[in-house]
């Protein structure tokens, strides 16, 4: 019989690595762009080409792993996920670069389509609240220590260490399910066939419709970005007809429960991902601050997250959890002012005390978030309900990027960042941050219309 304690252990060390790297990239991109001759624009790419592939991926790999087993899944992505890593560690161009992040949103498409799903499978519901905390607790543990170890790594060490230190702990999980599950598996359509053609229209759907918002000042941008949007409901149309599909529709068809909780997980990611990426700019570029006083500042953020996941989770348990993460989502919103207006300078306090707000309302908004779309569901639609939340996180992140790139063609454009362009940086970010609280404000509605709902 499968320890839940073992399952919860391994998608924990799952859930740290990704948002570690993720934050801890940010950090690096400064110290990159000397090293391997990167402009602004593809500084962006660094963070957007990880998210792309990992948003193209995401459903359809939830639907593999409910029909081939959601722990083969969940191992093939780790190996995917640790190779790509060592290759990014020792990469010498953009290119190479860029191919390696590629791989990395590849192999971590398969581990987000499936951990939460296989962790909802082994624990019942009186506890699953409590154990989405921790695995909350564990993203923001990530998130935490990326600004803060990785700062310290790439001023003391290299930015290569960022990713070579996903080596080892990849290594750690692979052996923890070849010796602690063996035999052991999860499935929810077994015998039900995989729908390639439609999987390879919600990709390129996707793909077109996020690298386009990534260039939407151009002609050719916008023109993506509508066929992107075309494919997209295509995508859907097929599905609601589909006998297997890769998306069931329904769910967001009479399911309002489900429908308004991932779009609020959409609306959470698009409003607060690329703040991080910001700020990091703003303060190493523009606050002229070292990568590990950067890191440090960062860092207060995700240690609210970090301590206050649990006990929304265990919250939500008990309380209606739409109502906590409505509340996560208005604080949220109001941490953001704290940024306004960059140009005229950003005193340490002001950074310090937006970051804590936003940290406090992030923890009440995501287990509790997670816990009513998981609760929402039949068992048999897990790693779908799993991989669909998780696609709203990565495409929410994607799309939180993909305004920044749309902010640095206008304000900054495709050269490399100095002391000539640090006005543009702020104006971008300055323009940001309405941007961003006005989506956070929007996932407030939808967090509140899911509670009538």
């Amino acid at each position: 019989m499968v320890n839940p304690n073992t399952v919860l252990l391994i998608t924990v060390l799952a859930s740290f690595s990704t948002p570690f790297m993720l934050s801890a990239v940010n950090i690096a991109l400064p110290a990159m762009a000397p090293a391997l001759g990167l402009d602004a624009m593809t500084m962006g790419w660094v963070s957007l080409s990880f998210l792309l592939a990992s948003a193209a991926l995401l459903v359809p790999m939830g639907r593999a792993a409910d029909i081939f087993g959601r722990k083969r899944v969940f191992a093939a992505g780790f190996s995917i996920f640790t190779l790509a890593s060592l290759f990014c560690g020792l990469a010498v161009s953009p290119a190479q670069l860029l191919a390696g992040r590629v791989l990395q949103g590849v192999g971590s498409s398969m581990i987000f389509g499936t951990s939460v799903a296989i962790l909802t499978s082994v624990f019942p519901p009186e506890r699953r609240g409590k154990a989405l905390g921790w695995v909350s607790a564990a993203v923001y543990t990530g998130l935490s220590l990326g600004p803060s170890l990785g700062g310290l790594l790439v001023q003391y060490v290299s930015w290569r260490a960022i990713f070579l230190l996903n080596v080892p702990v990849g290594l750690f999980v692979l052996w923890l399910l070849r010796t602690r599950l063996a035999g052991a598996e999860w499935k929810g359509a077994e015998g039900e066939r995989f729908d390639l053609p439609g999987a390879l229209l919600y990709a390129g759907a996707l793909a077109a419709l996020m690298y386009g918002l990534s260039a939407v000042t151009t002609l050719t941008g916008g023109l993506t970005v509508l066929a992107g949007a075309a494919a997209l409901v295509a995508f859907f149309y097929r599905e609601t007809l589909a006998i297997h599909p890769i998306l069931n529709a329904r769910l967001f068809l009479q399911n309002k429960v489900f429908a308004f909780s991932n779009l609020a997980a959409f609306l959470n990611y698009s409003a607060t991902f690329a703040m991080g990426f910001l700020l990091s700019l703003y303060l190493q570029y523009a606050g002229g601050l070292a990568p590990r006083e950067a890191g440090f500042v960062l860092v207060v953020q995700p240690l609210l997250m970090v301590a206050f996941s649990p006990w929304a989770g265990r919250l939500s348990d008990r309380h209606d959890p739409g109502l906590i993460a409505s509340l996560g989502m208005g604080l949220t919103a109001a941490g953001m002012l704290f940024f306004a207006w960059p140009e005229a300078g950003l005193p340490l306090w002001r950074v310090l005390a937006g970051l804590a707000v936003m940290g406090f309302g992030l923890a009440l908004f995501a287990a509790p978030n997670t816990n009513a779309v998981m609760g929402s569901v039949e068992k048999r639609h897990y790693s779908v309900a799993s991989a669909t939340l998780a696609t709203m996180r990565v495409t929410g992140q994607m799309f939180s990027m993909a305004v920044v790139m749309a902010l640095f063609a206008l304000f900054v454009g495709k050269v490399r960042l100095g002391p000539e362009n640090y006005q543009g940086l702020s104006a971008a970010f300055g323009a940001g941050i309405w941007i961003f609280a006005a989506l956070a404000a929007a996932g407030v509605l939808a967090s509140l219309k899911r509670r009538r709902a």
